[in-house]
């Protein structure tokens, strides 16, 4: 099969990391050892079926191929494209997803938090259906918002727990309080905001309220209007969130990472290139942090929905980011490449609201001074190894560092979290193989 030109497969896992079928893992490895240079794997992120995520890849690879040519020292390489599918939307045809899957939706009543346990309830069954029945008695007793959010957060593995986007307090909060502080608005610095040393945006630059519902580019209702029920529906909102960012390191841990290392095992191996979108930036993130048997060529991650302080060296004393060992361990020997904007309201909003279980009070959180704040949104925070540039316009000229993570402020870009398959990334990803 081709995309644009290029020899591709995909392949397929589900929720837990297994391969839906052993002859796509033989595609991908005949590709791979079909003389081509360079391997680039890609990954999709939340709410996208399988139609939806390989639409995606075709959008971006057609714009990798309309500007190939204009790649400086892309001449006598064969690149060859991988395209990963795995269990990031909530519902679709049956036929549609590899074994599973989870989404968000809007609204802020009694009937809306019923529907929305209601559709819940294929994933989480037993906790939601008892759930349900706490909803009416939730503005009035703490006792029923306690057990509703016991129940609602029993959907989370223990292991989902992390410091740096408040899951550890999502899981261990009194249910009372973690649906008083869910219930406050919440700000989103607008592009232009609150920027740390060397990082493009500058100072600050004013406040905005998201608004009930506004995440553009995929995620519509993440954020719910304020009061009771709208808590109760940023509650179910995120523990769906954070089920989707555990479920994205699953498969690159368990699924991705044995792949790679089949793909790098052997003799004679092309160059291998990882490319993540969203919480797929995470997935590859993942697997490249299990330590390949060769390092990794390139690592591009767009607008990633995971913390900026995913590659720090001490975000606090004595703590390193979750992914600090593919710094400190050149996981990857090229460059690590990271888009990120505040045009992207999906996962600004996300840790803003990861602010508000944390107690903060600010008008606005969210951005680059704060513990909790994404990727996608601000760049690596705390990195030594992280250098602040723009992405950039086709035909430039870049200067990529190998094992350096370069921060691509992409406000002029990239509009939105799905807003990622332009030309001016495709280049750029592109331009950084070539470099390798």
């Amino acid at each position: 099969m081709n995309l644009s030109g290029y020899p591709y497969t995909d392949i397929r896992f589900d929720r837990e990391g297994r391969v839906v079928d052993q002859k796509e893992v033989a595609a991908a490895l005949a590709l791979a050892g079909n003389g081509i240079t360079d391997l680039v794997v890609l990954s999709h992120g939340w709410n996208n079926d399988i139609a939806e995520a390989r639409e995606g890849y075709t959008e971006l690879v057609a714009s990798m191929r309309a500007v190939h040519d204009r790649v400086p020292g892309l001449a006598g390489r064969s690149i060859g494209l991988v395209g990963v599918l795995w269990p990031s939307k909530k519902f679709a045809e049956h036929d549609l997803i590899p074994g599973g899957a989870a989404s968000l939706g809007v609204g802020a009543d009694a009937d809306a938090v019923r529907a929305q346990l209601a559709e819940l309830c294929e994933l989480w069954p037993d906790a939601l259906a008892q759930a349900a029945g706490l909803v009416d008695r939730l503005p009035d007793s703490p006792e029923a918002q306690r057990r509703f959010v016991e129940l609602v957060r029993s959907a989370l593995p223990p292991d989902a727990a992390e410091e740096q986007d408040a899951t550890d307090q999502l899981l261990t909060l009194d249910g009372a309080e973690l649906l008083r502080r869910l219930s406050v608005p919440v700000a989103v610095p607008p592009p232009g905001g609150l920027g740390a040393a060397g990082d493009p945006r500058g100072s600050a630059a004013g406040r905005a309220w998201a608004g009930p519902g506004t995440a553009p580019g995929g995620a519509a209702g993440l954020l719910a209007p304020p009061g009771i029920f709208g808590a109760a529906r940023n509650l179910l909102n995120l523990v769906t969130y954070y089920e989707m960012k555990a479920r994205a390191g699953t498969v690159g841990q368990r699924g991705l990472a044995p792949l790679l290392g089949q793909i790098l095992g052997r003799a004679a191996t092309p160059r291998v290139h990882l490319a993540g979108h969203s919480f797929g930036a995470r997935l590859v993130t993942a697997a490249a942090t299990q330590r390949p048997a060769r390092p990794l060529g390139t690592l591009t991650l767009l607008q990633a929905a995971f913390s900026h302080y995913g590659f720090a060296d001490d975000w606090e004393p004595g703590k390193d980011g979750l992914f600090r060992g593919l710094v400190t361990g050149r996981h990857v020997a090229g460059p690590v490449l990271i888009t990120h904007t505040a045009n992207d309201k999906a996962v600004g909003i996300a840790y803003a609201l990861a602010s508000r279980i944390a107690g903060q009070v600010a008008a606005a959180v969210g951005d680059a001074g704060d513990k909790y704040g994404a990727l996608g949104r601000n760049g690596a925070q705390k990195t030594p190894e992280a250098r602040f540039g723009r992405l950039q316009e086709v035909g430039a000229a870049y200067s990529w560092q190998p094992g350096r993570l370069h921060n691509l402020l992409a406000d002029a870009y990239i509009r939105s979290h799905s807003d990622y398959k332009g030309r001016q990334v495709a280049y750029a990803l592109l331009h950084a193989v070539a470099s390798t």
